[in-house]
């Protein structure tokens, strides 16, 4: 990709931090949304909550990209909180995508991001992005996340839909807290270990997101995957291999749904999710397998 201007939501995050570097090192020029007063020509001011932003600071954008929203893990899913979840996704995404709308000269690509919850519980049953949604609150939230982007695309504007797995990173997200049990041998199956975990390297989150900045033929929903999904029997035993230590310690369902609430129907449910789309348009995974994945985090 030539040298081009890229305007990043949530470039504070895992992912959005990680893909600002990798621009960055490249030689583009990233331009962050804050939520306080921009501080150089590399800000731009938003408020999500409030539908705000500097659209002045988004002028002569190649592309924009949207990572932004509160942690799924972070807290309980209380009533509260699973407002927060929706909020900082849908009103932030709605915020940018009348943004970009509203430009003279608008992107050539709005990236927003959106995640395999939109399948819900797949069970055993492997599904790629012409799938339909599943049923519960993420599939509900995600479904809500990806329509809030309809002025972008209305604007005639190329807009991707992120779909993102379980990203396999030392910093944060899932991995971020199964790294610690593992080292200290605490690690082991959650629930019976059958159910699908969809994963992906951060390396290769952050080239399949350039990869979508980059392929035009590319459109809609894009499952950002590795492509063969495992159980967490499997990626727990994994883990015990790379890691050198014991992965004995199962955790029954029901201390999971004691623990995390609602939130436990996430962690046992299985998503068995392909990423067709990806592979069709070229894309080449550099850290295809789980193992692979857990050396490239350390």
């Amino acid at each position: 990709m030539e040298r081009s201007r890229i305007a990043v939501a949530g470039a504070s995050g895992l992912i959005g931090s990680a893909l600002v570097r990798s621009l960055a090192a490249d030689g583009h020029e990233v331009v962050r949304l804050v939520r306080r007063p921009a501080r150089g020509a590399d800000e731009v001011r938003w408020d999500p909550e409030r539908q705000y932003v500097d659209t002045t600071g988004l002028i002569g954008c190649d592309a924009v990209v949207n990572l932004a929203g509160a942690g799924v893990g972070d807290h309980r899913w209380t009533d509260a909180y699973k407002r927060t979840l929706r909020d900082s996704r849908v009103l932030g995404t709605a915020a940018l995508a009348e943004a970009v709308a509203a430009l003279g000269t608008p992107p050539r690509v709005f990236v927003g991001g959106s995640a395999i919850g939109f399948y819900g519980d797949t069970g055993e049953r492997a599904v790629d992005e012409d799938a339909p949604p599943g049923d519960g609150f993420l599939p509900s939230l995600c479904v809500e996340w990806e329509e809030a982007a309809a002025p972008a695309q209305e604007a005639g504007v190329r807009t991707v839909f992120a779909r993102t797995g379980l990203v396999v990173a030392r910093e944060g997200g899932a991995w971020g807290r199964l790294f610690p049990l593992f080292r200290a041998g605490l690690g082991g199956r959650m629930g019976d270990g059958r159910q699908y975990w969809s994963f992906i390297a951060l390396h290769d989150e952050v080239a399949a997101l350039r990869h979508l900045i980059d392929t035009e033929s590319l459109s809609g929903p894009v499952n950002l995957t590795a492509p063969h999904p495992l159980t967490n029997r499997e990626i727990t035993a994994a883990m015990g291999r790379v890691l050198h230590r014991p992965a004995l310690f199962p955790v029954p369902a029901p201390v999971l749904r004691a623990a995390l609430g609602e939130m436990a129907g996430d962690v046992l449910g299985s998503a068995r999710v392909v990423p067709r789309r990806l592979l069709e348009s070229g894309f080449s995974f550099a850290f295809p397998g789980i193992e692979d994945a857990v050396r490239a985090a350390l």
